[in-house]
C-alpha cells in the first residue's frame, strides 16, 4: 500500500508517527511527574503538616500546664483565661488532625490523645476549683504532682507516639516518592529510547522508500524531459512557420479592411441617393394624388353639366309643348278674327270698329304664329345644341374616366416605385450597417491577428526557453540520478 502513497503523504506519515510517539512520551512523562508530585504533595500536606500540628499540640499543652501552675501558685484569674485559650487551641488542632486522616488506626491514636487531654483537663478543673477555695498551696501542689503530672506525662506520651508514627510515615512517604520518581525517570528514559528507535526505523523506511520513489520519478523526468525537448524543437519550428503565416494573414486582413471601408462608403452613397429618390417618389405620389383629385372634381362637374343639359332638354320639350298650345291658340285666334271680320262686314257701319279690332287681333295672332315659329326654331336649335353638348360631355366624361383610371395606374406604379425605392434604401442602409460591422469585425480580426502574431512570437521565444529548460532538466535529472545512486551505494 505504501507504493501508492505520495511523497508528501509519506513525509506526513513519518512526521505524524514521530509527533504521536513524542506525544505519548510526553503524556507518560506528565503522568509520571504528576504521580511523583502527588506522592510528594501527600507527604507534605498530610504527614509533614501532621507533625507540625503535633508540635503545636505539645506547645498548647505546655501553655495549658504552665497557665494552670501559675494560677495554682498565684490564684490570678488571668491565668484561667490563658488555660481556656490554650484548651481551645488544643481542641482545634485535634479536630484538624481528626479530619485529615481517613485510616482507623490514626483516628484511634487521635482519640486516645483526646481522651488523655480530657482526663487531664477534668483533673485540672477539680484542682483549680480546690484552689479557688481556701486550700493551702502545699495541698494543691501535692495533689497537682500526684494527679496531674502522671496524666500530663500520659498525654505527652500519646502525643510523642503520634509524632513517632507520623515521622515514620513521613520517611516512608519520602522513600515511596523517591522510588516513584526513579521509576518515572526510568520509564521516561525507556519510552524515549523506544521513541528514538521507532523514529529511526520510520526515518530509515521513509528514506529507503523516498529514495526508491525519487529514483522512479527521476527516470520519468528523464524520459519526459527527452520528449519535452523533442516537442520543444517541433514547437519552435511550428512557431516560426506560424509567425510567417500570421504576417501574410495580417497583410491580407489589412487589404480586406481597406476594401470593406470602400464598400461601406459606396453603400452610404447608395443609401443617400436611394433616400433622395424615395423623397422624389413621395413628391410624385403626392402630385399624382392631387391630379387624380382634380380629375375627380372635373368628372363631378361634367356629370353636373350633363345633368343640367338633360334638364335643359326636358325643359325645352316642355317649352315646345307650350309653343304648340300657343300656336294652336294663335291659329284659333286667327280663325276667330277672320270670322269676326266677316261678321263685322255683314254688320255694316256698326261693325267697322269691331272689324278693326278683329283685324288687329288677326294681325296679333299672325305675329304670335310667326313668333311661335321663331321660338320653335330656337328651341330646335337649342335642343340640337343640348344634344351635341350632352354627347360631347359624355365623351369628356369617358375621357375623364379613362384619365382617372390611368392616373390610378400611375399612382399605383409610383407607390410601387416608392416602395421599391424604400426597400432599396433600407437594403442599402442594411448593406451600409453590415459593411460597417464587417469593417469593425475585420478591425477586431486584425487586432486579434496582431495579438496572435505577438503571441506566436512569444510562443517562439517560449519554445526556445522551453527547449533550454528541457535541456537543463535533462542535465538536472542526470545529476540527481548520480546523487541518488551515490547515496544508495553509501
Amino acid at each position: 500500500m505504501s507504493r501508492s502513497w505520495t511523497f508528501g503523504q509519506k513525509l506526513g506519515a513519518g512526521f505524524t508517527a514521530t509527533v504521536a510517539l513524542t506525544m505519548v512520551m510526553g503524556i507518560i512523562a506528565v503522568f509520571a511527574i504528576r504521580s511523583v508530585v502527588a506522592s510528594k504533595d501527600n507527604v507534605i500536606s498530610v504527614h509533614a503538616q501532621s507533625l507540625i500540628d503535633a508540635e503545636k499540640l505539645h506547645a498548647a499543652n505546655e501553655r495549658v500546664v504552665g497557665a494552670a501552675r501559675a494560677f495554682l501558685l498565684s490564684k490570678d484569674e488571668r491565668f484561667l483565661d490563658s488555660v481556656q485559650t490554650a484548651d481551645a487551641d488544643f481542641e482545634a488542632i485535634l479536630e484538624r488532625l481528626k479530619s485529615r486522616f481517613t485510616d482507623e488506626e490514626t483516628k484511634r491514636v487521635v482519640e486516645r490523645i483526646k481522651r488523655a487531654q480530657t482526663d487531664w483537663q477534668d483533673t485540672a478543673n477539680q484542682i483549680i476549683s480546690q484552689r479557688k477555695t481556701d486550700a493551702s498551696v502545699e495541698a494543691v501542689t501535692r495533689r497537682f504532682n500526684e494527679q496531674m503530672v502522671p496524666k500530663d506525662n500520659l498525654l505527652n506520651r500519646e502525643i510523642n507516639g503520634f509524632i513517632s508514627r507520623e515521622s515514620l510515615a513521613l520517611e516512608e512517604g519520602k522513600r515511596a516518592s523517591t522510588e516513584a520518581s526513579s521509576s518515572a525517570i526510568a520509564f521516561v528514559i525507556a519510552i524515549a529510547i523506544v521513541t528514538a528507535l521507532v523514529a529511526g526505523l520510520v526515518a530509515f523506511f521513509l528514506t529507503h522508500s523516498l529514495s526508491r520513489q525519487i529514483g522512479s520519478a527521476i527516470q520519468h523526468v528523464q524520459s519526459s524531459s527527452a520528449e519535452l525537448q523533442a516537442a520543444a524543437n517541433q514547437q519552435a519550428t511550428g512557431a516560426k512557420e506560424q509567425a510567417t503565416a500570421m504576417n501574410e494573414i495580417s497583410t491580407t486582413i489589412t487589404e480586406l479592411l481597406a476594401t470593406s471601408r470602400q464598400i461601406a462608403e459606396s453603400a452610404q452613397r447608395v443609401a443617400h441617393i436611394a433616400e433622395q429618390t424615395a423623397g422624389a417618389a413621395r413628391n410624385g405620389d403626392q402630385t399624382v394624388q392631387t391630379g387624380q383629385e382634380s380629375i375627380g372634381s372635373i368628372k363631378k362637374q361634367m356629370d353636373s353639366v350633363v345633368e343640367h343639359m338633360l334638364d335643359l332638354g326636358r325643359k325645352s320639350q316642355q317649352v315646345g309643348g307650350i309653343l304648340e298650345i300657343i300656336n294652336e291658340l294663335a291659329e284659333q285666334t286667327n280663325i276667330l278674327a277672320i270670322n269676326a271680320t266677316i261678321e263685322a262686314a255683314g254688320a255694316g257701319e256698326a261693325g267697322k270698329r269691331f272689324a278693326v279690332v278683329a283685324d288687329e287681333i288677326r294681325k296679333l295672332a299672325d305675329r304670335v304664329g310667326v313668333s311661335t315659329k321663331e321660338i320653335r326654331g330656337l328651341i330646335d336649335e337649342t335642343r340640337s345644341a343640348v344634344n351635341t353638348t350632352v354627347m360631347a360631355t359624355e365623351s369628356g366624361s369617358k375621357a375623364v374616366d379613362t384619365g382617372s383610371r390611368q392616373f390610378a395606374e400611375v399612382t399605383a406604379a409610383i407607390k410601387q416605385i416608392a416602395d421599391l425605392v424604400r426597400t432599396t434604401s433600407e437594403a442599402a442602409r442594411e448593406i451600409e450597417l453590415s459593411t460597417k460591422q464587417q469593417a469593425t469585425a475585420v478591425e477586431q480580426v486584425n487586432i486579434a491577428i496582431a495579438d496572435v502574431a505577438q503571441t506566436t512570437k512569444e510562443t517562439e521565444t517560449s519554445s526556445s526557453q522551453t527547449l533550454q529548460t528541457a535541456t537543463q532538466l535533462t542535465q538536472l535529472s542526470h545529476d540527481l540520478t548520480r546523487f541518488i545512486q551515490s547515496e544508495a551505494r553509501v
